[in-house]
C-alpha cells in the first residue's frame, strides 16, 4: 500500500491505530489526525514489550526483551485502510503491523509465525483460505452475569431479544471492513456466536483481532460486557474458536473433487489430525481452556475426524467446489490466531508434502472411541507436548515460544497458589 491508501476518512479527528499482542488482544494508541502523516511516514514508537505481556498486561524477562535490555521500543505502521467507526463520531480504526528500529520484522510478533506459512504455501502455489467462528458472552457488566435465562440456541425469538446488540454488532463491523455473514443464539445463557467470511488467512486471522477488540467495543456502548473468555462459567458452555480450511490454486478450490474432499485435502487432514495433540497449546492457552474440554460438549476430546459430524476434532465439510474443506474444532476463543493458524496451516502443509493419509472416517460418537489419540486434558500437558514438538518449534521459533510457554507456566503457578471460593465454602466450616 502506498502513501495515499492511508487517508483518513473527511471529518477524522482521532485514528485507533493498534495490532494484536501475544494473547491476540489489541494494543495500541490513538492518534491525532493532525500527527497522521508523521505516523505514516516514520510509525509510532511503543515498547516491544507489548508482544510479551500477559493478558492482564503484566510483564516479565524473557530471552528477547527484559530489564537487562531496557524494553526497546518498536515502531507501528498503518497496515490497513483507515474506517470510520461508526458508533464513534470523527474516530477512525485501522490496523498496525510491527518493524523493528532496525526496520526489520520483530522476531516475536505472533504475525510473523503466520506469515512464514502463509508463504510457505505461496512456494508451493496454493493460497490458504480460512473461515472464522467464534462464540462468546454478552454479560451484564456490574453482575458479569447473562441478562436472560435458558438455552435457546438458533431460537429466532432469543436472536430478536438480542438484536439490540448483535445487530449492531453484525452490521456496523460489517461497515468497519470485516465481512459478517451470520449470527444465533448459542447453547447457554448469553452466549452468541457470529460467523466471519473466508478469506485467505492471514487477512483472516487479522480479522478475529480486530473482531474481537471491536465486539468489546460496540458491547460496551450498549451497555454489556463481552467476554471470549474459554469457560466463564462452569455449568454452561464454553466458548470455541472453530477454524475451516482450504487451498486454492488458480481460483479454484484444490481440495474438491466434485464436491468431495480428494486426496489432496485427505493429506492436508491427516496432517492436522496426526500433529493435533502436540498443537493444543496454540488454540488452548490458559488452565480455563481446559475446562471446555469434555465429552458431550461439542469440545473434541480427540483427534478423531468425520463427514459432518459435530462430535470429533476434524470435521470434513462437502457440497459445492467452494464449499469443500476441513474443519478444525479444539480452539478456544480467546486464543491468539496468528499462532493457531499458522501451526494449523503447517501441520496441513506437511500432511501434503509427506503425502499422508488419514484413518477410517469416525462415523458414529467420537467421545466413544478407544483408538482416537486423546487431547491434552490440562495446560501442563499441553505445555510438554508443545515442547517436544519439532513443528511448534518450528514454525513459532526459540522466541515465540519460549514467551508463550512461560505465560502459561505463570498462570499454572498463578491458579495453584489461590484458595478458591469452592474450598472455602466446602472445607472451612467442616474440618
Amino acid at each position: 500500500m502506498n502513501k495515499t491508501d492511508f487517508k483518513l476518512p473527511e471529518g477524522t479527528h482521532t485514528v485507533a491505530l493498534g495490532m494484536g499482542d501475544l494473547n491476540g488482544i489489541m494494543r495500541g494508541k490513538r492518534i491525532p489526525a493532525t500527527h497522521w502523516e508523521t505516523i505514516c511516514e516514520g510509525g509510532n514508537a511503543l515498547s516491544i514489550a507489548l508482544l510479551a505481556i500477559d493478558m492482564t498486561s503484566d510483564v516479565w524477562d524473557t530471552p528477547y526483551v527484559n530489564f537487562d535490555n531496557g524494553y526497546p521500543d518498536m515502531h507501528m505502521f498503518p497496515m490497513t485502510k483507515p474506517v470510520a467507526s461508526p458508533w464513534e463520531d470523527g474516530v477512525a480504526f485501522c490496523m498496525a503491523r510491527a518493524e523493528g528500529m532496525d526496520h526489520k520484522p520483530v522476531p516475536i510478533d505472533p504475525r510473523g509465525a503466520l506469515v512464514g506459512q502463509v508463504n510457505r504455501a505461496a512456494d508451493m502455489g496454493f493460497e490458504v483460505q480460512t473461515g472464522t467462528e467464534l462464540e462468546f458472552y454478552l454479560l451484564d457488566p456490574e453482575t458479569l452475569l447473562p441478562r436472560d435465562q435458558g438455552i435457546q440456541v438458533y431460537s429466532m425469538s432469543r436472536a430478536a431479544e438480542m438484536e439490540h446488540v448483535l445487530g449492531p454488532i453484525r452490521q456496523q463491523i460489517n461497515e468497519l471492513g470485516i465481512p459478517i455473514e451470520q449470527s444465533n443464539p448459542e447453547y447457554a445463557p448469553g452466549q452468541v456466536e457470529v460467523n466471519i467470511r473466508y478469506g485467505e488467512a492471514l487477512e483472516a486471522a487479522d480479522r478475529v483481532i480486530m473482531f474481537r477488540s471491536l465486539v468489546k467495543e460496540l458491547a460496551h456502548v450498549h451497555g454489556y460486557m463481552a467476554t471470549f473468555m474459554a469457560k466463564p462459567f462452569i455449568d454452561q458452555s464454553g466458548s470455541g474458536f472453530h477454524t475451516h480450511y482450504s487451498m486454492w490454486k488458480d481460483g479454484k478450490n484444490a481440495f474438491s473433487d466434485g464436491g468431495k474432499l480428494n486426496a489432496m485435502g485427505k493429506s492436508f487432514l491427516a496432517g492436522l489430525q496426526q500433529r493435533m495433540p502436540e498443537l493444543s497449546l496454540c488454540g488452548n492457552t490458559t488452565p480455563n481452556t481446559y475446562r471446555r474440554r469434555a465429552p458431550y460438549t461439542f469440545a473434541p476430546t480427540n483427534n478423531a475426524w468425520g463427514y459432518d459430524n459435530r462430535t470429533v476434532g476434524l470435521r470434513v465439510i462437502e457440497g459445492t467446489d467452494s464449499a469443500v474443506r476441513v474443519e478444525k474444532r479444539d480452539a478456544s476463543a480467546d486464543c491468539n490466531p496468528y499462532f493457531l493458524l499458522a501451526c494449523d496451516i503447517a501441520a496441513g502443509l506437511d500432511g501434503i508434502e509427506q503425502g499422508l493419509e488419514p484413518n477410517q472416517p469416525c462415523l458414529g460418537n467420537a467421545y466413544e472411541l478407544e483408538d482416537a489419540d486423546p487431547l491434552p486434558v490440562d495446560l501442563a500437558e499441553a505445555v510438554g507436548l508443545a515442547r517436544d514438538s519439532e513443528l511448534v518449534n518450528r514454525v513459532l521459533g526459540d522466541d515465540r515460544l519460549t514467551i508463550l510457554v512461560q505465560q502459561a507456566e505463570r498462570e499454572l503457578e498463578f491458579l495453584a497458589n489461590q484458595v478458591t471460593p469452592v474450598e472455602v465454602e466446602r472445607y472451612m466450616r467442616n474440618f
